[in-house]
This record gives structure tokens, C-alpha cells and sequence, in this order.
């Protein structure tokens, strides 16, 4: 899962699927991955009055039902940046000893939403370039959206999408307390009282210790967006929190070898990661719940209230597309 406003076609993103689906012959791992975009963004449409956020994860579970069923007899490895990392980390707890996965990696992960958006907010240029200018990409993804969002006049979510779109570069608070905090989820438990109480339901810091499966997470002490790692990780033997000295925000770069040219050094312990909790850690996911399909929909059991369908394979997904600037993406 990608960052805030990215996709697919993140540099993040393809720095380490593409050394991960490179055939074993030409040095890769011969793995095949799936990209899990958020609704509305990469292309994919909205089409039902709602956006995403740090704190919904009915989407991924759903995604999950259908790669599980696919592919029945392949091990499920979770990776995930930023946003999208917050959204697995939740997801991965909820689950439990019933997680799909393997074993998982986030990386950039927010976790404390409330204190790492107060810090953010402490420094001009984390007030006025970063969070300023992730604000107005959330601002710019709702514009693409507002027919779908607005429809129905007599639901919140419309007067707030429509006040969120007429905000100019606002901060991510700003933008949280507008509009995530309104149509931001589902009901219940959407919609919240303020930014801050829709902080403490969506921060993942507070599920570390309901994680049953091996999980790797990295960050980086000198990222400008997070600040506050929980490097406790609530004393969870299956969880490994590694913070190095620099790397930013998703960035970890190295000299490839030539003027002017970089590469993310962090994708070599993250593919160890995963290669090793795929090939050498051996697990026997029993405890998944069963999936069957309900009046044309799969579902879980003991889930029956999500379910979800192919309605068309036609490509939507926006390829190689992506916002510019510093920031995009994150």
C-alpha cells in the first residue's frame, strides 16, 4: 500500500517491487505483487460517498479476500509506506492470529497520528512545506472526486467535501478537521467530533501488541513527517522496530554510482525480510477464517457484512502518472 495521495506508480513503490518480481535467473526474488491503491487515488474511482484514511481498513480486507481467493496456495507478504503502512499495521492487529499475511514490513509509518502532526506543525518548514503541501494534495485528490462525493445532498459528507475543496494549500490538520473527520470512514464510527478524536480511533502505535505475526517495521530519526516512533513496539516478541540515524521520509538513498544518480539502500534489508520470513520461516496460516461467497460476493465468515466482486477488468488504473513536487506522493 502506497502514501497519502501516490499509487502504484510511486519511485517507492517500484524500488522494491521490481527487484522483488525480477525472475530468480536475473537476480530477483520471482515474486508476482499486487498493489493495493486507495480509493480515488491512481485513477481508481470512488463510487460510493466516501474517501480513505489513516484509519479504515475494510478496504485492504477486502482486496485481501480476493488475492487470498486467487491465489489460495501462495503465502501473502505485506509491505506498506506512510498512510498505507498506518492502514496495514491496523489491519494486521484487528486480525490477529487470523492475519492472512505471512509476515508484513511498513515503513514511514505515521503511527502516532495527534503527536507527529503536532511536531509537524512546530517547525515552519514542517507547518509550511510538508504539511501545507500534503494538505493541498488531499485537496486536489477530493477535487477529482466531488461529483461522486456530493451527490446526495443531504449527507455531511457533502458540505464537508464541498468547504474541503474551496480551502487553499491548508495544513493537514486543517484539511483532517474539515473533511477526514466527517467522510474520511464509515458509520460507525464516522464521523468524529474533531480532528483529534479521529487521531486517537486511526493512530496505530496503540495495536502493536495485537500483531501475531512476524513484522518488520523501519523509520528514519531524521524524518521531517514522523517524529514519534514507538520503538517499545509494546514489548511484542513479533514485532522488530528499527529506526536508522538518516533516511527521511521514505527515502533512504545511496549513490548508485554515477554523478547524479541515487538508490534507496533500504530495499536490500526489506527484500531479506521478506524472502526470509517467506522461504525460511516456516508457518502454516490454519487459524485464516473461511471464505465463501454470498449472493455473488465474496465474504469471510464472521464477516459477512463486507463482501466483494470483480464488476469489470477494463484498465482504469493510472499507469506511470504521478503528482510532481517534493512531496508528491508522500
Amino acid at each position: 500500500m502506497h502514501g497519502l495521495t501516490g499509487g502504484s506508480y510511486e519511485s517507492y513503490v517500484r524500488a522494491m517491487l521490481a527487484p522483488a518480481c525480477r525472475a530468480v535467473s536475473q537476480g530477483g526474488l520471482g515474486y508476482c505483487a499486487v498493489v493495493i491503491n486507495f480509493r480515488g487515488c491512481a485513477g481508481v474511482p470512488i463510487t460510493s460517498p466516501q474517501l480513505y484514511s489513516a484509519g479504515v481498513t475494510d478496504d485492504i480486507r477486502q482486496a485481501v479476500f480476493y488475492i487470498s481467493n486467487k491465489f489460495p496456495d501462495a503465502p501473502l507478504l505485506g509491505l506498506s509506506f506512510s498512510l498505507g503502512a498506518n492502514v496495514m499495521t491496523r489491519y494486521i492487529a484487528e486480525e490477529g492470529e487470523h492475519c492472512r499475511f505471512q509476515s508484513a514490513c511498513v515503513l514511514g509509518c505515521p503511527w502516532d497520528l495527534a503527536a507527529n502532526v503536532r511536531k509537524l506543525d512546530s517547525t515552519y518548514i514542517g507547518r509550511y512545506v510538508y504539511s501545507r503541501g500534503m494538505g493541498q494534495n488531499l485537496v486536489n485528490i477530493l477535487r477529482r472526486h466531488t461529483s461522486s462525493l456530493t451527490c446526495d445532498t443531504n449527507l455531511a459528507i457533502a458540505e464537508a467535501a464541498t468547504l474541503a475543496c474551496a480551502l487553499s494549500s491548508p495544513t493537514i490538520d486543517t484539511f483532517d478537521q474539515v473533511f477526514t473527520r466527517i467522510g474520511g470512514g464509515p458509520s460507525p464510527p464516522w464521523p468524529f467530533a474533531s480532528a483529534l478524536e479521529y487521531y486517537d480511533f486511526a493512530s496505530s502505535h496503540k495495536v502493536l501488541g495485537n500483531i501475531r505475526i512476524p513484522f518488520l517495521s523501519i523509520n528514519a530519526a531524521d524524518d521531517p513527517v514522523v517524529q514519534e516512533v514507538p520503538m517499545e513496539a509494546e514489548d511484542n516478541g513479533w514485532v522488530v522496530m528499527a529506526l536508522t540515524p538518516h533516511g527521511g521520509h521514505l527515502g533512504w538513498f545511496e549513490s548508485d554510482g554515477g554523478w547524479g544518480r541515487v538508490k534507496r539502500w533500504v530495499c536490500t534489508p526489506v527484500l531479506e525480510w521478506l524472502r526470509a520470513t517467506a522461504e525460511d520461516v516456516c508457518q502454516n496460516r490454519q487459524n485464516t477464517k473461511k471464505l465463501r461467497e454470498v449472493d455473488g460476493l465474496l465474504t469471510e465468515v464472521g464477516a459477512e457484512r463486507l463482501g466483494c466482486k470483480v464488476v469489470g477488468e477494463e484498465p482504469i488504473i493510472i499507469g506511470t502518472e504521478a503528482g510532481t513536487g517534493m512531496i508528491a506522493g508522500l
